[in-house]
């Protein structure tokens, strides 16, 4: 075979799977014969109109499987079909057999490659039968074929739209998913870092500075309280009807990350700029990079006693800085954090940098204006 031939040889059926059957096709199983009988009294002159109708009436139920086996049932009608006609002698000429059109429809709708290519053979050698039976006019045999390829087109094309939407919802949802991990990741290792860190430093002074101790498991309420606050937020944006109703971390949400309790390392924040220049959706991606680089010299950085967040906003765009004082590695592969971090800062047309810088560890990631303003 054919590489396109092969392709279509082993196309699967049509996913997702169909319903096995639904109101509109007990109505149609139910209109046909009505139809056919009708048809054969009140068009007398149609030879053997009444064996016709009879067959047609008895071939409806076939609509009621069409969907899970399409080919089945497109073979069982144009076979019955196809017999009675070579021996009445002519093919049938009540309308109502224009429902055989709705069993290769949906071949081409529901059936898979070797179900699509059984499907038009059996019509074709139908037609060639009946054709060899009874020689119609050019004219007939043209509209004949126009109008099964028109009905296995059109059940090509539905297929084809279907699928495309079907893949297009899959990608959104993938999306929806590397987002949500990317601010899971970023807020609750954040929060939960610091707690562990404040956690640690109170094991160490418990037994020698009550005081100290006291501090310590406030700050470890305060981060805590912080993370059901924003674990919360993200729950109210993924239940919320209007998404855009929920407020989004800013650029001046970068002083929540600032600390002088007594666990080292301190965090400073110093923003410089016209703050309020930056869009939102700039803001929320810089704040959440800034937060998981802290988060990340509090976990990694050994030593380090001072962690400072500078963000500057000029003409050029936004540039953040995250630096540590500690002794980072000289090299790490690159995780979820960073990996979100770059993420972030790309779909915003900037980039995002970490390494060792000096005595510690920093992350830069830089935003030029042409990246929001596009």
């Amino acid at each position: 075979m054919t590489s396109p031939v092969r392709a279509l040889w082993d196309a699967p059926a049509a996913t997702p799977a169909p319903p096995r059957r639904v109101w509109r096709d007990w109505v149609l199983v139910g209109v046909v014969p009505v139809l056919a009988l009708v048809e054969a009294s009140v068009r007398p002159g149609v030879a053997w109109s009444w064996l016709w109708a009879v067959v047609l009436a008895a071939l409806a139920p076939t609509l009621l499987w069409r969907r899970r086996h399409p080919l089945s049932m497109l073979a069982i009608a144009f076979t019955v079909g196809t017999t009675v006609g070579l021996v009445v002698g002519g093919d049938p000429q009540l309308y109502t057999a224009a429902y055989f059109l709705i069993l290769l429809y949906a071949v081409f709708r529901w059936g898979s490659g070797r179900a699509m290519i059984g499907g038009a053979a059996i019509v074709v050698a139908g037609m060639l039968l009946t054709f060899a039976a009874s020689p119609p006019a050019v004219a007939d045999v043209i509209g004949g074929i126009a109008v099964a390829a028109t009905t296995a087109t059109l059940g090509l094309a539905v297929r084809w739209r279907r699928g495309a939407l079907a893949r297009q919802l899959e990608q959104v949802r993938l999306l929806e998913r590397e987002q949500l991990a990317r601010d899971l990741h970023d807020t609750v290792a954040h929060h939960v870092s610091a707690i562990a860190i404040q956690a640690q430093a109170g094991t160490a002074v418990a037994a020698t500075d009550p005081g100290a101790t006291a501090e310590v498991l406030r700050a470890i309420e305060t981060e805590a309280s912080r993370t059901l606050r924003e674990m919360r937020a993200m729950v109210g944006v993924l239940r919320a009807t209007d998404a855009g109703l929920v407020p989004t971390p800013g650029l001046a949400a970068l002083r929540a990350l600032e600390t002088t309790d007594a666990a080292p390392p301190a965090v400073t924040v110093s923003l410089d700029g016209d703050l309020d220049t930056v869009p939102p959706a700039v803001a929320a991606a810089l704040y959440r990079i800034a937060q998981e680089a802290v988060t990340n010299a509090r976990r990694h950085a050994r030593g380090a006693t001072r962690i400072e967040v500078q963000l500057d906003v000029d003409a050029a765009g936004v540039r953040l800085v995250v630096a540590d004082d500690g002794r980072g590695a000289a090299s790490v592969d690159p995780g979820f954090g960073i990996t979100g971090m770059r993420e972030r800062a790309a779909l915003l047309g900037g980039s995002c940098a970490a390494g060792p810088s000096g005595r510690g560890w920093s992350v830069t990631a830089q935003v030029p204006r042409a990246g929001w303003a596009s």
